[in-house]
């Protein structure tokens, strides 16, 4: 599924990060009037996580 920007509110916490000023531009070429830089970041994650590879725990022989 391709990744699509939507509107969104959802109760939050406030967290720092620090974003490379070229990512920023990136991330502003892209955003409509509805869609905040921190929802869109936010959908970016989820949609990260929700498709990147799950990793085996290791089992270890006790």
């Amino acid at each position: 599924m391709a990744f699509q920007i939507k509107p969104d509110k959802k109760e939050t916490e406030n967290k720092t990060i620090r974003f490379p000023v070229p990512l920023i531009d990136r991330i502003n070429d892209v955003l409509t009037a509805d869609v905040t830089f921190s929802r869109f970041v936010i959908q970016a994650c989820e949609y990260a996580l929700d498709n990147m590879e799950k990793v085996k725990p290791s089992s270890k022989d006790n």
